[in-house]
Order: structure tokens, then C-alpha cells, then sequence
């Protein structure tokens, strides 16, 4: 298969790339950098999606699947930059859907949404069919996103899976709340800091894992028509975990003695409770088996704690 892959400087673009080239795929990213990070496994085109015509590097490639992986990923960026959030989300993915209309080709597009759309739903797990009541401006982005890929689907025959992510952590990462009590447990302060209460409860999910069922929903084509479809599936484990829990864990694969400590504050747009039916998932990709948790956590501390040695001894 030919896979296209916007945003793939990025976190899940990086990790679809991989996922890609491991199973033998040709993959061509595209991103805003001007030369490809060294690990990247693929080609690459050095391009501003959202500014770019991409209409004819489609038609040339002609890919049977495209990720959209570009744009912003931040509850708390959006909060305070919510114009720039929708430039970067919904006009950037308008320009891809159009270019894709407008290169007379029609693969499979993947969209990474999120279950921010959900908001604080009344029901865990909560299932795609679940009323959507976002609660941050990331999460009203992501909506419209979705609302412009069923335009798409319905008016133009584009083939369009929408693939709500929760909780999505790695090793590449260094942001969002996994990295952020990793850095606290390795760093020099005796407590570690919660800023909630430690009871709220997300959905994790390691962002190989994420790029494998992402893969294998691009290329499951049994459920869709020919052309003119909008398919939504939640991506995730199916496993709920509150933050205090998962201190624990963090506390006791780095064999640290330190206190976890709460603060109790709420921050602007974060929900209460996350958890995803994942049947839909688990029957379209029915091969689909996500490593368990605990490994991909000690995974990602295992690397962070290497990359960490090794810049000691390079200093």
C-alpha cells in the first residue's frame, strides 16, 4: 500500500509512519520541517499543509490511504489560543479534504479526532453512538472536523474514517500528564504533584498501539461502499484508570519512595471521566491486540530513562 502521511514530524504521525514501513507499506510524509527528523522510515516532502495545494502531489502519488496527523493537540493551547486551535485544526483539515476531492483519487482518509467531542459523558464507556457535548475549544475543533468529513463523504463520495484517540502516550513524548509525573519522580523534589483531585479517570493507550489499530482500520474496506462514507470508531484500550493509579504504577517501575500529593484543582476543558467502548474497534480490526499497559509504560520509562544517562554521559 501507498500511505500518505500529513503532520509526520509529529507524535501519531511518527508512530503511523513506523507502523506503516514495518509491515512493508511505501510511505511519503509531508511536514512543515525542512528536513525529516533521522529517524523517520519513509520519504518525505517538506510542505505547510495548511497552506499547500496538495491536490497534485495526491493525484501523482495516488496513496490508498491518507492520515491526516497534522495540527494542534492541546486542550490548555486552545484555552488560551482558540482562534489559532481552529486554524490549525479545521482550516488545515478543509484544505486536505479538498485537495483529496480535487485529485480525481479516492483512498482511504484517517482522521485522528478525540474524545474530547464526548465532554463528560454520562455513560462509561461511552460508545460513538453517545450524544457529543465538548467542553474545551479542542474538543468544539474536533467536532467540526468531524462534521466536515461527513461533508465530504455525503456531497463529494470521500471514504472517511474518524478515529477518536483518549488518553495517548510513548516515548517520543515530552508533554501531557504521563511525561509530566515521569519528570517529577525523576527530578529532585520529594512529592509529586497531582493537580486534580487523583480520582479522575482516562482511557491509555500506547501510541504503537494507536498507529496499529489506525493501520488496520484504513485497511478494512469490507464495511464501506464504494464511495461516500463517514465511519467512527473510538481508539483505545477499553480500560479505565484513574491518575492516582497510574502515579502508582510510575512510582513503582522507577522504584522511587516518593509521595504522591494532590492538589485538587480543575483545569479549564478537562473531563472527569474517560473510558471507551471499543467493540466496534476490536469487530472491525478483529486481529487487533494492544499490548497490556503495564509493559508500554515500562517501556516508555525504560527509553526515557536511557535517553537520560546518555545525555549525562555526553555532557
Amino acid at each position: 500500500m501507498r500511505v500518505l502521511v500529513t503532520g509526520s514530524q509529529g507524535f501519531i504521525g511518527q508512530a503511523v509512519g513506523r507502523c506503516a514501513v514495518e509491515v512493508g507499506d511505501d510511505v511519503l510524509g509531508i511536514g512543515r520541517s525542512s528536513q525529516p527528523r533521522l529517524d523517520w522510515p519513509g520519504r518525505y516532502v517538506h510542505l505547510d499543509v495548511g497552506q499547500t495545494d496538495l491536490a497534485e502531489l495526491i493525484k501523482n502519488y495516488d496513496p490508498d490511504m491518507v492520515v491526516h496527523a497534522a495540527g494542534p493537540a492541546s486542550v490548555g493551547g486552545s484555552m488560551s489560543a482558540p482562534l489559532d486551535d481552529f486554524r490549525g485544526s479545521v482550516s488545515v483539515w478543509a484544505n486536505v479534504l479538498d485537495s483529496v476531492r480535487r485529485s480525481d483519487r479516492r483512498p482511504v482518509i484517517l482522521f485522528p479526532s478525540s474524545a474530547a467531542v464526548y465532554g463528560n459523558p454520562a455513560h462509561l464507556p461511552v460508545s460513538e453512538d453517545e450524544p457529543i457535548a465538548p467542553i474545551s475549544p479542542y474538543g468544539f475543533h474536533k467536532a467540526a472536523c468531524e462534521l466536515l468529513a461527513k461533508e465530504y463523504a455525503v456531497c463529494f463520495g470521500l471514504n472517511i474514517v474518524v478515529c477518536r484517540l483518549f488518553s495517548v502516550f510513548g516515548e517520543w513524548q515530552r508533554r501531557l500528564l504521563v511525561w509530566d509525573l515521569y519528570a517529577q519522580f525523576a527530578g529532585p523534589e520529594p512529592i509529586v504533584w497531582l493537580e486534580g483531585t487523583g480520582e479522575e479517570v482516562r482511557d491509555y493507550l500506547h501510541v504503537g498501539e494507536v498507529a496499529s489499530a489506525m493501520m488496520g482500520l484504513g485497511r478494512d474496506r469490507a464495511g464501506l461502499p464504494a464511495s461516500g462514507a463517514c465511519r467512527i470508531v473510538n481508539v483505545a484500550s477499553g480500560e479505565q484508570m484513574a491518575v492516582r493509579e497510574l502515579a502508582g504504577h510510575l512510582r513503582d517501575l522507577m522504584g522511587s519512595s516518593k509521595s504522591i500529593r494532590c492538589r485538587g484543582r480543575k483545569r479549564p476543558g478537562d473531563p472527569l471521566r474517560w473510558c471507551a467502548d471499543v467493540s466496534r474497534l476490536r469487530a472491525l480490526v478483529s486481529l487487533w491486540r494492544p499490548r497490556p499497559f503495564l509493559a508500554t509504560l515500562r517501556t516508555c520509562v525504560e527509553a526515557w530513562q536511557a535517553k537520560s544517562e546518555k545525555a549525562c554521559c555526553d555532557g
